[in-house]
């Protein structure tokens, strides 16, 4: 009876120091949750920026979550994260001229058309890439690599420059874009 007093007074005290029963801060456990959603907090903001990228717009700016920051406050900064990367990926679901772009796709190649000098379902050469669509290029490799999706935003930052549909002057008459 004596040793479980003991045992049940050191638990009681470990409480009120902040230990665990094992003697191990608690703050540990508190400091491993917040690393977790710091790391979740940078793979929102990471999706976010990707779509951001994608579509050619400023990307938003963030602030430096700090490791002293309150555990609530920090889930507030996901939340909103993660709220951005949602409003992103349904914003880059259907680019302006979606419809002119994929009318250019059924007159040039497939999507993931490999063949040298022109690439994807919207046929880019490689500067067209280098130009409007480095990132992707840097990141995948060439435009057979990307979702139609992006081909189409890098299309669509074509289009945007001031360049319209002449890139495809051919499949674009062809779908009355002239």
């Amino acid at each position: 009876m004596k040793t479980i007093a003991l045992t049940l007074s050191a638990v009681a005290c470990a409480c009120v120091l902040g230990l665990s029963a094992l003697g191990r801060p608690r703050v540990a456990a508190a400091s491993a949750q917040r690393v977790d959603l710091r790391e979740e907090i940078a793979s929102a903001r990471a999706q976010t920026w990707r779509w951001q990228h994608v579509m050619g717009r400023p990307l938003t700016p963030s602030g430096a979550v700090r490791g002293l920051a309150s555990a609530s406050y920090q889930r507030w900064v996901l939340r909103l994260w993660r709220r951005r990367a949602a409003d992103e990926w349904q914003r880059a679901q259907h680019p302006p001229h979606e419809r002119q772009f994929l009318c250019i796709h059924h007159f040039e190649g497939a999507w993931n058309d490999s063949g040298a000098p022109y690439y994807g379902g919207l046929q880019m050469d490689l500067s067209f890439q280098r130009q409007y669509g480095f990132v992707l290029l840097r990141t995948k490799g060439t435009a057979d690599h990307w979702t139609p999706l992006e081909q189409i935003w890098v299309a669509e930052r074509a289009h945007r420059s001031g360049r319209g549909f002449t890139p495809w002057p051919n499949t674009a008459r062809s779908c009355g874009l002239f």
